[in-house]
């Protein structure tokens, strides 16, 4: 069983996410705060990130260099409803970036792209 860590700042998104891929068969930790999010992902070593941006205690960005910093080879999907950030050099280290909806079809398929299933 896989292993997401979902970091989500939106307390009815998170419940949603988490529910979703737990249907789909993911093993789902989950955090609304950036600094939780690094240390969840040192200490669980999940196999792939869900991460937003605009989080508490630590920009999702910032929280994304650590992880690569941390394991450059862990699958990361920044969901942010924010588009802008694209443009931001900082998220290319991402792994793929997407755009929030309440439809996960597109999220789920790039987990499952990402971890190869």
């Amino acid at each position: 069983m896989y292993k997401i860590l979902l970091v989500e700042d939106e307390p009815h998104l998170l419940e949603l996410y988490q529910e979703e891929l737990q249907d789909e068969g993911y093993e789902v930790m989950s955090t609304m705060d950036g600094e939780e999010a690094v240390l969840l992902t040192k200490k669980n070593l999940p196999d792939l990130v869900v991460l937003d941006i605009k989080i508490k205690k630590l920009h999702g960005l910032e929280v994304l260099k650590k992880i690569k910093e941390f394991n450059k080879d862990l699958p990361v999907v920044l969901n942010s409803a924010y588009e802008t950030f694209k443009s931001d050099f900082s998220s290319w280290i991402a792994d793929a970036y997407l755009i929030k909806s309440s439809n996960l079809a597109e999220l789920k398929e790039k987990i499952a792209e990402l971890l190869v299933i």
